[in-house]
């Protein structure tokens, strides 16, 4: 099966998307985005605030709580040059919560542009708030040519949360061709995001306003969260012509104890996002990890193609809640680098909700892997229609052809 997969050509899994078919804006009313329904093979649509009527009572919905941070800090060096800070992710310290609890320093992995102008000074920059001067300073300590560390720090008691906050811009996906506006740090989030650390909105949470999730509650269905903080990575473009010379990027996740029971509990669920499915379906190898007792809890890109299907879906999560009882552990904690492609075995995904994605991205390649050849009706279906495209885009709703080999 690993050859198969590695060997699909990308140009396969394209389609013409005019730029006017790209919501540069999102709607006023979040939750008034169209949806696209694919049911049994049926195409159809609605709107998002109706999504109720496509999910089962007493339904779950597994949704990504991660929070976009305000990556972006731009810094004026004495000559005039503009340097671009682009946060991806923490080094010093590593883990997430405690990097953005610091209040004195700390070091992240960063893109920068205009590099080249940014020899060994130190960046510095100014901000009155609140009535006080704050200097931010940022130093770059490694550069690997692709990414730099940058050792950043600043003065008065504030968080590294609250550090961005002040100094950071929105970080918009480059296909909005478009400066970051104050209410993107609004628009760009999702209701529910509480944990700090995405350089890109989990977008397809972005059309649940606050009065739709009291709707669905009142409608007996509710939601349950984890955490995948979405990476630069997540817009990379497939440049290789065939998958197996491109490299998936590797994000973080977290999924607390009681998701996992609600998602083992055998109760009607749909999963809300890419990043969300890409998370749930880790655990799968994760738990294969677990009865390996090899507990460094990353799963590679090619991993879900390699003859490791040798449990069920619901044994796999008994594996991790035992494992979690074991170590006293209310949560589970890896990364992941997981490649979807067409070939790939779902073990827990059967309806998803998610956007419309670019042309020949790993993305859309795990639409294909969802729904099959169909993914191209799909698409254009929502060409014809007028459907909007991309992050601030509409949404559609998928239910996945059954599959003659997947075990329960």
């Amino acid at each position: 099966m690993i050859k198969v997969v590695e060997n699909i050509r990308i140009e396969e899994y394209n389609y013409h998307l005019p730029d006017e078919a790209i919501a540069k804006y999102p709607l006023p009313d979040r939750d008034k985005s169209k949806l696209l329904i694919y049911k049994d093979n049926t195409i159809s649509q609605d709107f998002f605030n109706n999504i109720k009527k496509y999910l089962p009572v007493k339904s779950t919905l597994f949704v990504n709580d991660s929070r976009v941070i305000q990556a972006r800090i731009f810094f004026t060096k004495s000559t005039g040059a503009k340097i671009e800070v682009f946060c991806l992710e923490p080094l010093q310290p590593q883990d997430y919560y405690s990097c953005f609890s610091q209040t004195q320093s700390c070091v992240w992995k960063c893109i920068a542009g205009n590099l080249k102008k940014w020899k060994n000074e130190i960046l510095t920059k100014k901000v009155v708030f609140k009535g006080k001067e704050i200097t931010l300073t940022a130093e770059k300590t490694e550069n690997s040519g692709t990414h730099i560390s940058a050792h950043f720090r600043w003065n008065h008691n504030l968080t590294f949360s609250e550090i961005l906050e002040i100094f950071g811009k929105t970080p918009l996906p480059p296909y909005l061709n478009r400066e970051a506006e104050e209410k993107d740090k609004q628009t760009y989030q999702t209701v529910y995001s509480s944990r700090n650390g995405s350089v890109a909105a989990p977008t397809a949470g972005l059309h649940f306003s606050e009065k739709l999730i009291s709707e669905l509650n009142a409608h007996k269905i509710n939601i349950e969260t984890l955490t995948l903080h979405v990476g630069a990575g997540t817009f990379k473009p497939v440049k290789a012509a065939c998958l197996k010379n491109h490299e998936m990027h590797t994000e973080f996740f977290s999924v607390n104890k009681k998701t996992i029971e609600k998602l083992a509990s055998n109760n009607p669920y749909t999963i809300v996002g890419t990043t969300s499915l890409r998370t749930i379906e880790s655990l799968y190898y994760i738990a294969q990890k677990i009865k390996k007792h090899d507990f460094k809890f990353h799963v590679s890109q090619w991993e879900p193609y390699s003859g490791q299907i040798n449990c069920t879906s619901t044994e796999a999560l008994n594996i991790i809640l035992e494992y979690l009882d074991e170590n006293n552990l209310n949560e589970l904690s890896g990364s992941t680098q997981i490649m979807i492609a067409p070939g790939f075995q779902f073990q827990f995904a059967k309806t998803l909700i998610t956007n419309f994605h670019q042309p020949q991205s790993t993305l859309l390649l795990l639409i294909a892997a969802f729904i099959g050849i169909s993914w191209k009706e799909v698409y254009d279906y929502a060409l014809l229609n007028n459907f909007r495209f991309l992050s601030y885009g509409d949404s559609m709703f998928l239910e996945k052809k059954p599959s003659k080999t997947s075990k329960n």
